[in-house]
């Protein structure tokens, strides 16, 4: 596809209120370079200007009215069925390739809206959130796109002002640059998404991911401290991948013990719900991370810990909850529709709980280990090495199945044959 000379990036907010600042920004997308193409989100009155998609068109992508809308109960409902809307009609013009890009400006409300709407948009498309609450922990990692692009909305209560003009023409230009540069995905190779940490903790992709290539795959790799196993995740959910090989399961330790470094509730849940097939392993879930810059939480003070840099440290969970974290996984599993191999490395699951090394607790790992086995059930096949997570014995075990499946057909094959 050739790209537009002049991108076309839709401009979503609530114009009976932002007026001033989509206008604004409407001509700084125009300065750009970009072509704005502006949605209108209103409930309650119009703006003062035509836009191309106006409340109405909303209204009618979410199957209701404006009428309708406004008698739904109350802003939080009248503003869902907008998102609604909005998202429907923001990929039906993507689809219909009458976009490039897509930004949005709001506080909690906008945001609520542009986060349902960057979502429906593929990885690839350019989209970006202004707001007044971006990077706060009132966002659940599950919201969030896995390309999304957020500002500060600095200043951006009411009405313009030099701060926010600054935040608002930067955001604009972003946009336009980005969807005047981006590279959307070959998909010219099946995709094998993988999840792992730093090779200081887990490095069998050093192995797999060049085996898998030479096998005709394209491998992406996921860093599983909170963000990216969000990121795959969101792709998963739109059936992104050939398969996926989620060998770190950290952040499914994480939300279960409360820890902000998570990828929210359905972590290891939406490929199974997608049928895309799995190769799971339980890496690094003998961890629980926490901001390095914060107390150790009261409840783990007492735990082996290791700090690894000054914004990530972890601790080691207590057997009882280890047992909770495998029939947890085991039960997120059972819910698949799509095969699942679970490898179970009896000899360790991370680089630290090594003996001599920081996090080296015999105890934890054998009660993990004795509940995992008990916790899967068939059809999710169990394979138990006697290895450690970082030894050749399992990327040969992985590779084993990965192969299997391929041959079944399970797994669609690569795009070039295995060398002999």
């Amino acid at each position: 596809m050739t790209k537009a000379p002049h991108p076309r990036i839709l401009l979503i907010g609530t114009g009976d209120t932002k007026a001033d600042e989509i206008l604004f920004m409407s001509n700084c997308i125009r300065k750009a370079g970009g072509e704005p193409v502006l949605m209108d989100v209103s409930v309650l009155g119009d703006p003062p200007y035509q836009p191309h998609h106006d409340k109405h068109a909303v209204a009618r992508a979410a199957q209701a009215t404006i009428d309708i809308i406004m008698a739904s109960g109350d802003e939080n409902s009248a503003m869902s069925l907008m998102a609604l809307g909005a998202t429907r009609l923001t990929r039906a013009l993507c689809d219909a390739d009458e976009i490039d890009g897509m930004i949005a400006i709001g506080g909690t409300m906008g945001t609520d809206l542009a986060l349902d709407v960057a979502r429906a948009l593929p990885i690839g498309v350019p989209k970006f959130v202004v707001s007044t609450i971006a990077f706060s922990h009132l966002i659940p990692p599950e919201r969030i796109a896995a390309d999304l692009m957020m500002i500060l909305w600095a200043g951006g209560l009411y009405g313009l002002n030099s701060t926010c003009t600054a935040v608002l023409s930067q955001a604009c230009g972003a946009v336009v640059g980005a969807a005047k540069s981006a590279i959307k995905p070959r998909n010219d190779r099946p995709v094998v998404a993988m999840t792992s940490l730093g090779k200081s903790c887990l490095s069998y992709m050093v192995e797999l991911k060049p085996e898998l290539e030479r096998r005709g795959y394209e491998v992406v790799v996921f860093h599983t401290t909170g963000m990216g196993g969000r990121a795959m995740e969101s792709i998963a959910a739109q059936g992104g991948f050939a398969a996926i090989l989620d060998l770190s399961l950290q952040e499914v330790a994480n939300h279960l013990a409360g820890s902000v470094v998570s990828s929210g509730a359905d972590r290891l849940e939406n490929a199974g719900k997608a049928g895309i097939p799995q190769i799971v392993a339980p890496g690094a879930v003998d961890m629980v991370d926490f901001p390095a810059w914060q107390p150790i939480p009261r409840d783990l003070v007492d735990r082996p810990f290791h700090a690894h840099n000054r914004l990530l440290a972890s601790a080691t969970s207590r057997p009882d909850d280890r047992r909770k974290i495998a029939r947890a996984i085991a039960g997120k599993l059972a819910t698949a529709q799509a095969p699942v191999a679970y490898v179970l490395p009896a000899g360790g699951i991370q680089q630290w709980d090594r003996e001599g090394e920081a996090l080296h607790d015999p105890e934890g790992l054998s009660a993990f280990v004795d509940e995992m086995r008990a916790a899967i059930a068939k059809p999710v096949e169990l394979h138990e090495i006697h290895g450690h997570i970082n030894s050749p014995a399992f990327a040969e075990a992985v590779l084993a199945i990965f192969d299997r499946w391929v041959e079944a057909g399970i797994v669609p094959a690569g795009k070039t044959a295995v060398a002999s």
